[in-house]
């Protein structure tokens, strides 16, 4: 991926970051080959959202990940109960994709000091939103380094279970079948970098108590994720639990956007046309507007209102909106995949 103008004025370097990220897998492969043949054999998966180890009769599925800068935010506004819902979002749903029902997490906090109050606030809304999933905290570390780092870094890795025969890979996928957008109100827990440095170019050191349309941008850039987890284990069902839908495939839209993501569950020559997305949050066009955002770039840095995509047959649309919208999930078809192995976006 090319490297973006607007974001890497914000100090990030997308091409530097997938070079870094090719490095850290080809170096995680070569672990592999210690436990082949026995318990926790991994399975090789290019483009999934999250590793595959195989535990004999089922699939241990695992993957990390972090609340990024939107740490920053929380600290500037003083808030921090929502982010258990960032958090749970970016390692749950990344499983989900998988069809596995995540049954733990465990989360580090490192801090250059730790505040008994801010660590309460975090992990109490952490513990709420994981008895919504109904995971399990299984650990964690609280780390008080120093000048190592600059406020606060707060990560977590997820481990779930998916039965063999119903691991989703993407290679049922076939053209002419529906993708239904899920939506999202906010940025999730990506592009919070540009966010920052659009706001404070515009508005200056205070810009979290600036307001647009009634809200401060620090409570509007703290809008949590919306956690897809256990809406897309309806349709598929939990370990041991009868599937209700056939999904074929599902894409977590967080860094990279939609053509950033949607081609990791894409085999072969199959593409995808894309014109019934769900429209960005108005805050976030607000974003574009004033930081002067390309059409191209916005899409390749926020999910821009579709927090996730589901691919299944036509002749189940009907029935997983359904489901869906039970669980209180704003869907609808976004589109239909193709054969003219591109993304289109209309």
């Amino acid at each position: 991926m090319k490297k973006i103008k607007k974001y890497a004025a914000a100090g990030v370097d997308i091409a530097e970051g997938d070079a870094a990220s090719r490095i850290a897998g080809k170096f995680a492969g070569t672990t592999f080959a210690g436990r082949r043949g026995r318990i926790g054999a991994p399975v090789k998966l290019p483009g999934g959202f999250a590793g595959i180890l195989d535990f004999g009769k089922y699939f241990l599925v695992t993957g990390d990940d972090g609340v990024g800068t939107k740490m920053e935010v929380a600290e500037r506004a003083g808030k921090f109960d929502s982010l258990g819902a960032d958090l749970v979002a970016m390692v749950a749903d990344d499983a989900a994709c998988l069809g596995a029902e995540v049954v733990s997490i465990t989360n580090t906090l490192d801090a250059a000091k730790l505040d008994r109050r801010i660590v309460g606030e975090l992990l109490r809304g952490l513990a709420k939103f994981c008895r919504a999933e109904r995971i399990v905290i299984a650990g964690g570390e609280l780390a008080e380094v120093g000048d190592a780092v600059r406020g606060m870094v707060w990560n977590a890795t997820a481990i779930g279970v998916v039965a063999k025969n119903r691991i989703i890979l993407g290679d049922e996928i076939r053209a002419g079948d529906a993708i239904i957008s899920l939506r999202e109100s906010g940025l999730r827990s990506n592009g919070f970098s540009l966010a920052r440095k659009i706001l404070a170019d515009e508005f200056g050191a205070n810009w979290h108590s600036r307001k647009f349309s009634g809200k401060k941008w620090g409570e509007l850039l703290l809008t949590p994720s919306k956690i897809y987890h256990a809406g897309i284990l309806e349709l598929v069902g939990r370990f041991g639990e009868p599937r209700k839908i056939d999904v074929r495939g599902i894409a977590h839209i967080t860094g990279g956007g939609i053509a950033g993501n949607l081609p990791r569950i894409l085999r072969g020559k199959l593409g995808a046309r894309l014109d019934n997305l769900w429209s960005a949050p108005k805050f976030v066009d607000e974003l574009i507007r004033i930081g002067k955002i390309s059409v191209a770039e916005s899409r390749e840095v926020w999910n821009l209102g579709n927090g996730m995509l589901v691919v299944v047959a036509a002749k189940d649309v009907a029935r997983t909106l359904a489901i869906l919208r039970r669980r209180k999930i704003a869907a609808r078809v976004a589109g239909e995949i193709t054969n003219s192995g591109k993304i289109e976006i209309e």
